[in-house]
């Protein structure tokens, strides 16, 4: 998206949903303050039951204390095996001389890219960094604990378009053992010891989980055409009872039909053995293999999860929000529905197994896949109670379903949508499904009507801005000469998800108005394009 078309069109709001009252969140954050999982609870809710800071006080409310990223400092292996040590800056230096291909256009990786959540447990509160480092800090006083430095950026730059981005990591305990997980941007999946920042030495090869190990078509030594890891792994993993889950991060600009899939699998939190693989783009005769029209399955990538998850543990049900299929704007290689992508997925945490699922999107050209972790809540509709799964969407809409048989609370209906289409060999979708509660809490579609009107003048240059360009509602087909997708690819709501106040009976999303977008090329000969 271009920053001329966001002046034209308007700028990001907040939108507050009322689900049906009276509400509760399925789990909640303790009332110590501890902050153990991403969302707060396994549900997502983001809810503190903490009011010691209300608006009454909140006016003299002090800084503690102020911690500086650790990697400031930064280390690299040396030729005779060693590790040298010094300013972020002169260790990416030395790492760009020693290779000048290391990098995606010779760029180190972003230390101003901290995006990550704090997890807080028996006082120490744990983050990553985005050079995949990941750190223990002293909630009250706010001293480095530990820092814990696989020094990933030295394989390369992180795949996807947002370079060395982290979330968050993922806490665990058993009243005794205490260990802190995440995901690197190589493709690794780290577990330390929480209390000590060492790597617990039982768990994969030495604290390390190799990801892209008997993943199909993620050779390590292979790069992208932008030059960018084929595999990386940048929001939370999720813990569920003795199950580590980690999403994944897979290009969503590729110009082959061959990507690497996005299978998610559940590994042991103590060996980090996998205990069963779940396949997002199913293979062989697995349902919904019959969605991938010539073969496409073989060769198709991503179609995993790269944001959040949820769970309910008394169910023992493990919620996914999957993306879009490589790449994210064509489809002429895999015609079909293209099950599972852009689908909520019930899994059985302790097997693995599909208890339902419900798919957004049929054949995604949009890259209109779901940003965030559901959010679970107990909800009542004419007065039956429903545990239920609320899901937001970048497209504004919001999904309710009864989380343990995957039913919608409110019907959602298939409609015709455009299928018109000038680009060599895309076969659209003809419906889409459309929620029909609640309303969608983001504008859909574009059109003229949508252009500034300030003045006279203001409103002829945007009428000439758009000219040439593609209009239409809701999931109109992308096209030669540019379609212009509202609400944008990046939503709509995004990673930051939806909160729930149990209190208030109320749900609030974060949602951006805005527009995205998209031209195609022929590729070059030298890009090795397939599609």
């Amino acid at each position: 998206m271009t920053g001329r078309a966001r002046l034209i069109f308007g700028i990001a709001a907040t939108v507050a949903l009322t689900t049906a009252p009276p509400t509760t969140a399925q789990q909640g954050a303790p009332d110590s303050g501890e902050w153990r999982t991403y969302g707060g609870d396994l549900g997502s809710t983001k809810y503190s039951p903490l009011d010691q800071i209300d608006a009454s006080n909140f006016a003299d409310l002090e800084i503690a204390w102020r911690w500086q990223s650790s990697d400031a400092v930064m280390s690299m292996t040396t030729p005779d095996g060693g590790e040298w040590s010094a300013r972020s800056d002169v260790i990416f230096e030395a790492l760009n001389q020693e290779d000048p291909d290391r990098w995606r256009d010779g760029q180190p990786p972003y230390l101003n890219n901290l995006k990550a959540t704090p997890l807080m447990a028996a006082g120490r509160m744990y983050i990553n960094m985005p050079t995949s480092a990941g750190a223990a800090i002293d909630a009250a006083t706010g001293e480095t604990l530990w820092v814990y430095n696989p020094k990933t950026y030295e394989a390369g730059t992180t795949t996807m378009s947002a370079r060395w981005n982290q979330r968050g990591v993922a806490y665990w305990s058993d009243g005794e053992a205490e260990r802190v997980y995440w995901g690197t941007g190589n493709g690794y999946l780290i577990c330390v010891d929480a209390a000590t920042g060492r790597p617990c030495l039982n768990f994969g090869e030495n604290g390390r989980l190799d990801l892209v190990r008997d993943l199909p078509r993620a050779d390590r030594d292979n790069r992208d055409w932008l030059n960018a890891l084929l595999y990386s792994v940048q929001s939370p993993p999720i813990v569920v009872g003795d199950t580590v889950i980690t999403p994944s991060s897979i290009s969503s600009y590729n110009i082959t039909r061959e990507a690497p899939p996005g299978w998610m699998r559940g590994f042991d939190v103590q060996t980090g053995r996998t205990n069963w693989t779940f396949h997002t783009i199913p293979q062989g005769d697995e349902f919904g293999n019959d969605t991938w029209g010539g073969d496409s399955w073989r060769v198709t990538g991503k179609v995993g999860v790269w944001s959040m998850m949820s769970a309910d543990a008394e169910l023992g049900l493990l919620y996914l929000p999957t993306n879009t299929p490589a790449p994210d704007y064509y489809g002429g290689h895999r015609p079909g529905a293209n099950l599972f992508a852009e689908s909520v997925i019930a899994l059985n945490i302790e097997t693995g197994q599909r208890e339902w699922h419900f798919q957004a999107v049929h054949h995604g050209l949009w890259d209109y896949d779901f940003p965030a972790a559901p959010n679970l809540v107990d909800i009542e509709v004419d007065g039956r109670p429903i545990k239920a799964l609320a899901q937001i969407s970048k497209q504004g809409f919001l999904y309710v379903f009864d989380r343990v048989t995957g039913e919608p609370v409110w019907p959602i209906e298939e409609r015709p949508v455009p299928t018109d289409t000038d680009i060599p060999g895309e076969q659209v979708w003809p419906t889409q499904p459309f929620p029909t509660r609640p309303a969608p809490f983001e504008y859909q579609g574009a059109t003229i009507d949508d252009l500034v009107d300030f003045t006279p003048e203001i409103r002829q240059m945007a009428i000439e801005a758009v000219e040439g360009f593609r209009l239409g509602p809701l999931f109109t087909p992308q096209s030669l000469s540019g379609t212009i997708q509202r609400p944008s690819s990046g939503g709509g709501a995004n990673w930051s998800g939806a909160g729930v106040d149990p209190e208030t009976g109320m749900l609030y999303v974060p949602s951006s108005n805005a527009f995205s977008l998209r031209r195609y090329r022929e590729p070059q000969p030298d890009e090795g394009a397939t599609l």
